[in-house]
């Protein structure tokens, strides 16, 4: 059976996080299951955005810097990346405090190019997708719980289509935005082709409401993690008392056959009741996915501007 490991965990000082978790790691094996001597593991955070560090809307830098030295201490090499909606990885991560623990430990920051792979949907064979996460030995998929304006809900799945680079995120909007339905097999398509081995999730404090980055931080308490992001997605869906007909990745999971029913679960330590939150806050109103043309080229442009003009005459001034 599939297994999803919850439990409860309400700090990111390090040493109760590092407890927190190894516990939510125990019931896979520990990371010592996952990662095995010398191999190059992507560590892969949700970085939104670096205009507003203080809401919870990227993964915290505690998570990813527990993780990274868990991953070292079994003789993985750890690496981190994603492609930010606007900058780069390093300029997000470093707006977000991430700079002391990546110069602490020596962490690589990856910048993410796109390649074209195969899918199990030959429709989406065009999707770029990383090489720098296809080509990982091991990728540990590291998202943030938030609310979405288009998508409703955000954690693992979602987390994945950052591993599209660049700006080609925004293009698949425009050519796939005006169908809900494939919209969310194409986010389910890229997460089985990153096919992560593995999943925490961040759902100490997470962002609720208007979603990815105009709502605001909510204590949840826990953490979850399984080597099946579909249902590990599954079941904080019903941890926060969504139905996962109302997110189009669960429903595109589930209509798909790639995420086992709940009752196909595992859940070795607390259950989704033991957790349920029942005032979990949804996006005001949902806005429609599809990005017409000049918002694409808006989009892009923002992209370009922040990543090497503003984000380099930030650096050149703090010199």
């Amino acid at each position: 059976m599939t297994i999803v490991s919850l439990i409860r965990a309400n700090s990111y000082e390090k040493a109760v996080l590092r407890e927190s978790i190894e516990t939510v790691l125990a019931p896979l094996g520990g990371m010592a299951a996952i990662v095995k001597p010398g191999d190059r593991v992507l560590l892969k955070p949700n970085l939104l955005t670096g205009s507003r560090p203080t809401k919870e809307c990227v993964t915290r830098p505690e998570i990813v810097c527990c993780v990274a030295e868990m991953v070292m201490e079994v003789g993985g090499k750890p690496f981190l990346g994603d492609s930010p909606a606007f900058g780069s990885a390093r300029g997000v991560a470093f707006a977000n405090g991430y700079q002391e623990i990546v110069e602490r430990l020596s962490l690589p920051i990856v910048e993410f190019h796109g390649k074209r792979y195969p899918t199990n949907a030959t429709e989406f064979n065009h999707l770029r997708l990383s090489k720098e996460a296809m080509e990982a030995d091991v990728v540990i998929n590291l998202p943030k719980v938030k609310s979405h304006v288009q998508l409703t809900v955000t954690m693992g799945v979602k987390n994945l289509f950052g591993c599209v680079p660049g700006k080609m995120k925004a293009w698949w909007h425009l050519e796939a935005g005006k169908d809900v339905n494939r919209f969310g097999e194409m986010l389910v398509e890229t997460a089985r082709a990153i096919s992560p081995n593995l999943t925490i999730v961040d759902g100490i404090i997470g962002h609720e409401g208007n979603g990815p980055s105009g709502g605001e931080p909510r204590l949840l308490g826990l953490l979850a993690a399984s080597e099946n992001v579909f249902a590990c997605d599954r079941a904080l869906l019903e941890v926060l008392n969504v139905p996962p007909e109302l997110v189009p990745t669960a429903a595109a999971s589930l209509r798909l056959g790639v995420c086992p029913e709940l009752a196909e679960i595992q859940f070795p330590l607390l259950k989704p009741v033991d957790l349920k939150i029942e005032d979990w806050k949804l996006p005001d109103a949902l806005v429609p996915i599809d990005f017409g043309m000049p918002r694409v080229l808006k989009s892009t442009f923002r992209h370009l501007y922040i990543r090497f003009i503003k984000e380099p005459i930030k650096l050149y001034g703090n010199r």
